[in-house]
């Protein structure tokens, strides 16, 4: 017998399953949120760029394989707010075109089975939730909104101001870039009592002051604080999903955690590992009835993996770039096509400024003949550096899967003359702000293997829609095959667009919340 019964259990305390298992707290309803890791310790080394990003020391260290056979360590985070504690809080919605199909110069960006309009008032909530901050009517490709953002735009200083009024001179439309942040300003400074203070250290790293919105401090914490029915389990390893003998719902969650094995059951059981990790428990729970993965009778579990085509970059200014907070801004103008080509490119944002630890383990010899005697600090001194994203089309054959007890993530990258083109792009406007126009990618960013390490936007391994051969979820994202299943991190998208995908899975998380919280009365 289980070790305990629940109205609802939630596998995974990112963004996806904190914010559903947050929405319905409330209810009073039995809640057991599951999570692999613990809570990330608050310690000086979370402002360490050596530590975060050179030493990995928050990074997964378990080993996959590409189909290759060279082994890496996936970019991910097992922590109490799961991937979010080190993310940039990049908070966008999706294009409004992003929701139906979109002709690329590789092939067709798939429509969504559900519109924009289903989502609206789902983003407009999950802004309120991670204290999004923004400014309306700027982003020239913004979806249409039932109101504000609700809460003010994070100002840009002096240097990322001048960038954007050359920006404007070339005919751009730059935009302040929505941010997820506990930030409270006054004439470009945080006031005495902001829990952010607006550092140099907000993106990529962990925040020990909980300045960042992250699921953790927005979502697990104040739910924990507030409401007695919910329970966290922390170093709870879901090994698998069993089911009932018709192998029409789950009656048993089997937990690992400190070394014990533990079963607990619910009415509903909600997934929310992470695109990649979902696919892998559903995979590993193969039965008599489900012999080739729970739910996986359409043959796409763990199919249709999608990451972005990503670069960091960094341009050498001439002059010193004296910015602390500089991810502050965006340019959609080339999202969906440009003045000389007629596919999407994608977006162009600000990110962190660089780190002298960063540019020594990243440090091209291209950049050391350009400035042969120029120090690591004072490269990072005169840096700007952006983050470039490209729509990475779904394909079956992109996929995670097992090989006997090896996880092989078998990756063939897409779409790429888009991304060279947005590239392009970057070059041509940093030439005219006064940046010198080579760029040198930052891999340690995005993770020391790339592109099959970096999965940081990690989506669609298990597809919703309305066609049970072809998809996995249903429109409420439940396991056509099972009657109380859920998936609500970014496995359910069938496209990803170009924008970073936490705010869909927030605002998707949230209306799969509602559908669950009738079930539940």
């Amino acid at each position: 017998m289980p070790d305990a019964h629940y109205d609802l259990i939630v596998i995974g305390s990112g963004p996806g399953g904190a914010s559903l298992a947050h929405r319905l707290a409330p209810s009073g309803r039995r809640i057991l949120l599951l999570e692999r890791g613990d809570y990330l310790p608050r310690t000086r080394a979370n402002w360490d760029p050596q530590t975060v990003f050179v030493d990995a020391a928050y990074q997964s260290q378990e080993t996959w394989y590409g189909r290759d056979g060279r082994a890496f360590h996936p970019g991910l985070h097992y922590f109490v707010g799961g991937n979010s504690k080190v993310y940039g809080a990049a908070l966008l919605r999706m294009r409004e075109r992003d929701f139906g199909q979109i002709v690329h110069a590789d092939g067709i960006s798939p429509a969504w089975p559900l519109s924009y309009a289903a989502f609206e008032p789902f983003y407009a909530e999950a802004e309120r939730l991670f204290q999004v901050h923004g400014q309306r009517g700027e982003d020239s490709s913004e979806p249409p909104s039932s109101g504000p953002f609700p809460y003010p735009a994070v100002s840009h200083e002096p240097r990322i101001q001048a960038l954007s009024d050359s920006l404007r001179r070339d005919g751009l439309h730059p935009f302040h870039l929505p941010l997820g942040i506990l930030l409270d300003e006054r004439d470009g400074r945080a006031t005495p009592t902001s829990v952010c203070i607006r550092c140099d250290m907000f993106d990529g790293f962990p925040c020990p002051l909980n300045g960042k919105a992250d699921a953790q401090v927005v979502c697990v914490d104040p739910m924990l604080q507030k409401h007695s029915n919910v329970t966290l389990l922390t170093g709870a390893y879901v090994e698998r999903l069993r089911t009932n003998a018709a192998g029409t719902a789950i009656e048993a969650v089997e937990v690992v955690r400190h070394g014990q094995r533990e079963e607990y059951a619910a009415h509903l059981v909600v997934v929310a590992c992470g695109a990649l990790s979902s696919a892998l428990l559903l995979l590993r729970s193969a039965s008599d009835r489900h012999p080739r993965g729970l739910a996986n009778r359409s043959g796409q579990v763990g199919r249709n993996y999608m990451r972005h085509n990503q670069s960091i970059l960094m341009a050498l200014a001439r002059e010193p770039n004296d910015t602390v907070f500089q991810k502050t801004l965006a340019v959609s103008d080339y999202y969906f096509r440009s003045d000389d080509w007629e596919y999407p490119l994608g977006l162009i944002q600000m990110c962190a400024t660089s780190h002298a630890a960063q540019i020594r383990g990243e440090a091209l010899p291209a950049w050391l003949e350009w400035a042969p005697k120029m120090p690591f600090d004072v490269m990072a001194r005169h840096s700007m550096d952006f983050w470039l994203s490209s729509e990475d089309l779904p394909r079956p054959e992109n996929r995670i899967y097992y090989d006997g007890d090896r996880v092989v993530l078998d990756i063939t990258q897409n779409n790429m003359e888009a991304h060279r083109r947005l590239r392009k792009k970057l070059e041509q406007l940093l030439d005219h702000a006064d940046a010198h126009p080579v760029l040198m990618e930052r891999n340690l960013y995005l993770g020391k293997d790339i592109p099959i390490g970096g999965t940081a936007h990690q989506a669609g391994t298990a597809r919703f829609g309305t066609d049970p051969a072809s998809s996995v979820l249903d429109v409420d994202c439940k396991a056509h095959e099972l009657d109380n299943l859920y998936i609500t991190d970014a496995s359910f998208f069938p496209s990803i667009g170009a924008v970073n995908p936490t705010l869909t899975i927030i605002a998707n998380a949230l209306r799969v919340a509602a559908h669950i919280g009738q079930r539940l009365e």
